[in-house]
């Protein structure tokens, strides 16, 4: 009884509303509740009387309160305590049902104490025939025998659902949710109809993978056997939102069940699907595909109700729960670019019950859903949970009850649901669907099934789970359950099944025999209408001059508006200094790092592209350089330049401490925005070690392995400062590493007017590759990194730029450097007076002007050695690539020894090894520590 306190849990609405009902008709109400509103009159008409102050009564606030104060007297009359442990339970129920459901179709549920059993309410079997006003409270009509109200409670909260939304604070949403629940019960109103649609939909799935299995033995398929209900259920989701006003679905999912759904949701032919199981190559050469359960697809369907809705499979890699990241970001781009309303696209997360989790991105995009840069008006995540994740089970796999205890973070309800129970199914994806286009938050649906077979169908699962696959072996499928419950109800008959079964076998049978006819799988294009204008790049493109040059008058006129403050607001004194700066710079024709990134945007913006900055702290930027948003001093109210230039999109938004989970969402945004500069900033450039996911499986490898372009843009803070090993380094060999076939960009730019031009490039070119930038640290306010307005307003990016002072007759070392690196060698260089080195810097790593870089070689024909110059490791940086590059040259390098760390960790030793470099560089022997130069 302890764990109850029943007047605690009172439910003041019921009360008050019995209250009202007895100050107008006081004889309608039970005896009991009478005399006890008449003690409430009775203590509000004597506070404050002249009796003895041990005798006065203490007025009460509210009626519970008096209630409260009733029970601690012992005045409170025994049916009235009644009427009070009768809310407890309904609220117990609605606390702790979910723990005491029919969701498990296999096995028994676990057992949870206390149990929901009357006695520990304070209530008998003698209550059981009582009849008690509290009934109302969970939508009955009027007073009802305890036995009712509990078997009530029962259909609403324990059956084939169990509903977990006690933890959501918004009382809207909560009562929104209790009445949903408390109308509908624990079953979908279907009609003959829609039952028979939702058999046939059964039978697809369940179909599709026996035939499967028997065609190709042995191959992997992560089948969706166990749990074919979600087959229905996404098509009656799909159905639901289109009639709540959805366009536009965008689906991810891992690899189970992806074949059934692209075949039965996604009408991918079942011919293609039997194609790609002979693993026959794909028809163009330069795309090496993909295995079969880990490609997209995109289509326009008319649902069941006459709705056209476009729906899209976002394709993914094995990397679980990555994908997820993507599908927001490509439901936010369709919503700023195409829809400006969130109701109209609507993302759909399908998770395996081990990793929602075990995976820590669903803890990241979990806290995206109310995020300004980010929310996409509601989630609706389904986890397929087949009970032993990828093959262990849920005790060790999880310390949470619930696979979906994630929702908890947003307050987002969860529904658990039988999978074997369609219908159940069905009624919960409704309510997701329902409850979604109602406050536009996420909902999660745990879909309980089982897996028929192991992780991959050669696996063994009795290896690990030898009871439950006792139970599994001979557990009848949900159509095979379904048909029973149908045909029970006289809606089909076993002959109509029959011939629903054949017919769908002949329809499989013409298929797989049409299949053996095709020569070549093909790779659709994934959202081919967002891409219609954009063509794949064709193989030498990327090293094509493209003119990013704009008028001169214009750019000079775009960099004073954006850097004069509005007289009418107050900013604080350092940011008002920082912006007068900017005007002197303009007027010095003199222009900083931050100017140019500034009239990049600028101009873009005016030639109607849209742009969007994310990541953390990209509003000033981490080193205080950018400050593309202000606020003002007293009030807060932000100011954002650039929006007052055009009227394109520019967005700039801080997001919260992620890097993979944002990394996805940038990278999707730009999957579904071609016309959008999209860019993602790390804070550090090490920092992008956290998605290395999002680089490797997506990032390097999309149009390749899915012919998907994107286009974005990664700035990655790089340079040795002699900060320490954390944040010196942004792995520059890892992606360089990873270039191949065009496949990317990467870059390290040294002026403000070369990077203006690489980025205006990324939106001239008419196809799109991601780019990658090492971006400055020290360099944003050295004095020598600046460009004059002529230099942004003519001309191209330059992937090499040659020494401007350099006499090739009198140089005998060529050093080819990048980066930070060359102004230090500059200083060098210019305090020495030397004459017979030239600084060479490699603007553009890849693809690498190769061209260009032998008409340098050849230029200083005069030289007796050529150099690479780092401050990374050997063993890091670019020299491996460059040797790679040009192994068949006599190029050597100078760099600090190999080291399993970028950096020293001493400011005195980085200043050594950074004074070696140079010194090394220029020969003097005298250097602090000396480094050899290796071959």
């Amino acid at each position: 009884m302890d764990k109850f306190s029943f007047l605690n849990a009172a439910h003041s609405q019921l009360i008050e509303d019995l209250y009202q009902q007895y100050q107008k008709f006081p004889d309608s109400l039970e005896p009991s509740w009478k005399a006890f509103f008449q003690g409430f009159d009775f203590a509000l008409e004597n506070y404050g009387d002249d009796r003895p102050e041990s005798q006065a009564v203490s007025a009460p606030q509210n009626l519970t309160q008096f209630a409260n104060q009733q029970a601690a007297s012992g005045q409170i009359s025994n049916d009235i305590q009644k009427e009070f442990h009768v809310l407890n339970l309904i609220e117990g129920y609605r606390q702790r049902g979910h723990l005491f459901t029919k969701t498990n179709p296999v096995r028994e549920r676990r057992h949870y104490e206390p149990t929901l059993a009357i006695e520990n309410f304070g209530l008998s079997k003698e209550d059981l025939q009582k009849k008690f006003n509290s009934a109302t409270e969970i939508g009955m009509s009027g007073a009802a025998t305890l036995a009712e109200i509990i078997t009530r409670l029962e259909n609403i909260y324990c059956a084939s659902i169990g509903t977990e939304y006690m933890h959501i604070n918004n009382v809207e949403e909560k009562l929104y949710i209790r009445k949903w629940l408390q109308v509908n019960e624990n079953k979908a109103k279907l009609s003959a109809a829609e039952k028979v649609e939702i058999l046939e939909k059964l039978n697809q799935g369940v179909a599709f993978e026996n035939y499967l299995h028997t065609k190709f033995v042995g191959q992997k398929r992560f089948s969706l056997e166990g749990n074919e209900s979600l087959i229905p259920a996404l098509d009656q989701l799909i159905t639901r939102s289109s009639q709540l006003g959805v366009d536009e679905v965008v689906l991810g999912m891992a690899h189970r069940g992806r074949l059934n759904v692209l075949t039965n949701i996604f009408g991918k032919s079942y011919k293609e699907i039997f194609s790609e199981f002979e693993g026959k190559e794909f028809t163009e050469d330069i795309f090496s595909g993909d295995v079969k359960y880990h490609l997209g697809a995109s289509k326009k369907i008319t649902t069941e109700n006459g709705e056209q809705v476009s729906i899209n499979l976002t394709p993914n890699p094995s990397h679980l729960e990555t994908v997820a990241a993507l599908v927001e970001g490509i439901c936010r781009a369709k919503v700023d670019n195409k829809y400006k309303d969130y109701k109209k696209v609507l993302p759909i997360v399908i998770h395996g019950d081990g990793a929602i989790a075990g995976q820590g991105i669903v803890y990241e995009v979990a806290q995206m859903m109310t995020l300004d840069g980010y929310k996409t008006g509601g989630t609706i995540h389904i986890v397929v949970n087949n009970q032993v994740s990828f093959t262990t089970n849920y005790l060790d796999a999880r310390s949470s009850i619930y696979c979906t205890d994630i929702a908890k973070v947003t307050e987002s309800p969860v529904m658990h649901v039988n999978a074997d129970d369609v219908e159940a199914v069905v009624h919960a994806i409704r309510f997701a669907a329902d409850f979604r286009a109602t406050f536009g938050k996420d909902v999660y649906i745990d879909l309980l099934g089982y897996r028929k077979y192991g992780h991959n169908e050669g696996d063994e699962p009795r290896f690990t789970q030898p009871n439950l696959y006792k139970l599994i072996s001979k557990h009848p499928n949900p159509r095979e359950i379904y048909k029973e419950v149908l045909i029970k109800e006289g809606i089909v008959s076993d002959e109509k099944m029959k011939e629903m079964e054949a017919k769908f076998k002949v329809l499989l049978d013409a298929d797989f025999d049409a299949a053996k006819e095709i020569e070549k799988n093909t790779m659709d294009v994934f959202m081919a209408d967002d891409w219609k204008e954009f063509p794949m790049c064709a193989k030498g493109d990327m090293l094509k001059p493209v003119n990013t040059g704009f008028d001169l008058n214009e750019l000079k006129d775009l960099a004073i508006r954006m850097s004069t403050l509005p007289k009418d607001k107050k900013f604080i004194s350092k940011i008002t200094r920082l912006y007068d700066a900017r005007l002197k710079a303009i007027d010095s024709n003199s222009l900083d790092w931050a100017l140019g990134e500034w009239l990049a945007y600028a101009t873009l913006l005016t030639e109607g592209n849209n742009v969007r900055i994310s990541g953390e702290d990209v509003e000033r930027g981490t080193f205080s350089h950018r400050h593309a948003v202000v606020k003002t001093e007293d009030t807060e109210e932000e100011y954002i330049p650039l929006r007052h230039i055009s009227e394109s999109r520019f967005d700039i938004y801080n997001s919260h401490l992620s890097e993979y989970g944002v990394l996805g969402f940038d990278y999707g945004y730009a999957m579904a925005s071609p016309n959008t500069l999209t860019i993602w900033e790390a804070q550090f450039g090490d920092f992008t070690n956290g998605a290395q996911i999002i680089v490797d499986q997506y990032l390097v490898a999309a149009e390749e392995k899915w012919k998907i372009q994107d286009g974005l843009v990664m700035l990655l803070p790089h340079g040795s400062e002699g900060q320490g090993a954390e944040h010196s380094s942004a792995r520059l060999e890892r992606f360089l590493t990873l270039c191949a076939n065009e496949n990317m960009t990467v870059a390290n730019a040294t002026t403000p007017a070369n990077y203006f031009h690489l980025l205006r490039r990324q939106m001239k070119w008419n196809f799109r590759k991601p780019l990658v930038v090492m971006t400055p640290k020290s360099l944003l306010r050295h004095p020598k990194v600046v460009s004059p307005l002529e230099d942004f307003a003519n001309g191209q990016f330059q992937p090499i730029l040659d020494d401007p002072n350099a006499i090739p007759e009198k140089v005998e070392k060529l050093v080819l450097c990048s980066g930070k690196i060359y102004y230090e060698l500059l200083a060098k260089k210019e305090e020495l007076n030397c004459d017979t080195i030239a600084l060479v810097r490699i603007e553009q790593l890849y693809p690498l002007a190769t061209d260009k870089i032998e008409e340098i070689f050849a230029k200083y024909s005069n030289r007796k050695s050529l150099i690479w110059v780092q401050e990374e490791p050997e063993n890091m940086g670019a020299w491996s690539y460059m040797l790679r590059n040009f192994r068949n040259t006599d190029m050597q390098v100078i760099a600090p020894v190999p080291s399993g760390t970028p950096a020293p960790g001493s400011h005195k030793m980085f200043e050594k090894n950074q004074n070696a470099i140079i010194n090394k560089v220029f020969d003097r022997d005298d250097a602090p520590v000396k480094r050899p130069v290796t071959a």
